[in-house]
């Protein structure tokens, strides 16, 4: 993992917000990191030269969601709440149709998923196996 908790420390300090070169920042960053890994990079194209540093400006922006809530992006949901609020009246939900699968479920950071997005292959066509 070439983000550290050094690197985030600075990352952060540019932006106003303070990091803690403790154990709780370091844990959050390893999970911060997971997520980006598990979620973005084993999509990247392979084709596609990825810029290291804007992955570990993800990376710093995932721990620090994870640093203000642990466990952010490893929620466990089940089918049946994967619904929108489309009434208020007599409150009334829809499932949501293409909502299916993990990535359904898994929170997404705009922010992660703008500097990122670039990076990943589009998948078209048909697969057979």
């Amino acid at each position: 993992m070439a983000a550290t908790v050094e690197g985030w420390i600075a990352y952060a300090a540019l932006r106003g917000d303070a990091v803690a070169n403790d154990q709780a920042s370091a844990a959050a960053l390893v999970r911060g990191h997971d997520y980006i890994d598990f979620h973005y990079c084993n999509r990247f194209g392979s084709a596609v030269r990825v810029d290291e540093e804007i992955v570990n400006k993800a990376v710093y922006e995932a721990a620090k969601l994870e640093l203000a809530t642990p466990g952010f992006w490893s929620k466990t949901y089940t089918p049946d709440q994967q619904k929108v609020l489309t009434a208020v009246g007599e409150i009334k939900w829809t499932v949501r149709g293409d909502a299916s699968g993990p990535d359904a479920a898994t929170p997404v950071s705009t922010k992660i998923d703008s500097m990122l997005r670039p990076y990943m292959a589009k998948l078209t066509g048909i697969f057979v196996v």
